[in-house]
């Protein structure tokens, strides 16, 4: 890789700002980045006299030096060698990036582990605590399996064990635990995210990369839309709800269909100040990070949705509409707050869908899909609905109808000939 030379200067020094009980001054590395015009300071752990310093490092030659002097030049030369081999690594220098490379064990470079904690440690960082466990739930699946088949402790898992033979075994074991093609393809890509990562930092060669054609090939399962059709939405409107948290998992559930199927969390992050007249608007907290440019989405209120507001809405309208989370509340305490209340409208919502004949499986994620798959069918152009589920083009929102036009095709044509 190509380093400008004039990008950065570092340099050993002797701090001698201020002397110490024993009249020794901390040895420092100076680097000093030229572009910011800014210098930083970093403590090696050596202390030296200033005669000490002139004799092993000014005027050292390590040839001449004997013993602890030789030692320390030894050490002080293994530290300056080290910085300017990360630095160098650099395209454009950033003291950050430096500090997070110099700092770190030597083993870091090609360590499974490092590499996830640093996306781990960034998303919560940015209150992105989802992710953040998402990462986590993969590693633990991979150390798992490097642990109990491999013999190799996930602290230990080097970037250079994971081979393609390694990946095909990982998936044949989860396959026989259970788990299915979706939850395999989902660790596979987050691992290659990580692999990716560890690339481009320059910590580890394309060459060991075991993703690809002729290679790994991440799973894909068939996609199965999970989507109530007009008839199952009807049953489920007026099922009668046995207690007041089956309730409560209807209203949210219709409230999130009627609003273009509207996440949970966006639900959740929903505040008195969106709503105007006879709509409200927000931001989807999904893609808030994913791109420059924001799109407002605008849902108009309707007697359903009005009454939703007004049954479970908070009283006090300074904070938040509905009693999910609270403006005190950490990213982090919202996030699980979060989960937990998704978690409980899908537990009682499965008991009225049981009651009812009704798919077992039903989850809030159903009103989304069931928004858009009956939109389809009562004739709303694909443009709307696009718009409506806030997709960045129409590839999007025809990848996630597919199979929903098929099943339109098989009931036009066993209907064909009814006169």
């Amino acid at each position: 890789m190509n380093k400008k030379i004039d990008d950065y200067k570092i340099s050993i020094k002797l701090d001698v700002r201020r002397k110490k009980a024993n009249k020794t001054y901390p040895v420092k590395l100076r680097v000093y980045g030229k572009q910011t015009k800014k210098e930083k300071w970093y403590s090696l752990d050596v202390d030296l006299t200033e005669d000490k310093f002139e004799t092993i490092w000014v005027n050292g030659n390590s040839n001449k030096l004997r013993g602890s002097n030789k030692e320390v030049y030894t050490k002080l030369q293994a530290y300056l060698s080290r910085a300017e081999n990360e630095a160098r690594e650099m395209t454009v220098f950033d003291f950050d990036k430096f500090e997070t490379k110099f700092f770190r064990k030597s083993s870091d470079k090609n360590n499974v582990k490092y590499h996830f904690d640093l996306v781990i440690s960034k998303n919560m960082k940015n209150d992105k605590i989802g992710t953040a466990e998402s990462y986590k739930y993969t590693f633990n699946s991979l150390a798992e399996f490097s642990k109990t088949k491999k013999k190799c402790e996930g602290e230990k898992l080097t970037f250079n064990h994971i081979t393609v033979d390694w990946l095909k075994d990982y998936e044949k074991t989860m396959l026989l635990q259970g788990k299915s093609i979706t939850t395999i393809g989902i660790y596979t890509r987050t691992l290659r995210v990580i692999f990716n990562n560890a690339i481009d930092e320059g910590d580890i060669i394309n060459d060991i990369y075991p993703f690809g054609k002729k290679k790994y090939s991440i799973p894909k399962s068939k996609k199965v839309k999970k989507a109530l059709n007009s008839t199952q939405l009807k049953t489920l409107f007026n099922a009668k709800a046995e207690n007041d948290n089956e309730q409560l998992a209807k209203d949210f559930w219709f409230f999130s269909y009627s609003c273009n199927g509207m996440n949970f969390k966006d639900m959740a992050l929903l505040k008195y100040s969106d709503i105007k007249k006879d709509r409200f608007s927000y931001f989807r907290a999904k893609t808030f990070d994913k791109t420059a440019e924001k799109t407002e989405i605008i849902i108009y209120l309707t007697d359903f949705t009005n009454g939703i507001i007004s049954r479970y809405g908070n009283k006090i309208k300074n904070d938040f509409v509905f009693n999910i989370i609270s403006k005190n509340d950490t990213s982090e305490t919202q996030y699980k707050k979060i989960k937990n209340f998704t978690r409980l409208v899908n537990d009682h919502l499965k008991r009225l869908a049981k009651r009812n004949n009704l798919p077992s499986d039903i989850s809030t994620y159903w009103a989304r899909h069931s928004f858009a798959t009956n939109s389809m069918r009562k004739g709303v152009s694909i443009e709307f609905i696009s718009e409506a589920l806030n997709h960045s083009d129409l590839s999007v929102t025809k990848n996630y109808l597919d199979g929903f036009e098929d099943e339109a095709k098989k009931e036009f044509a066993n209907s064909i000939m009814d006169f």
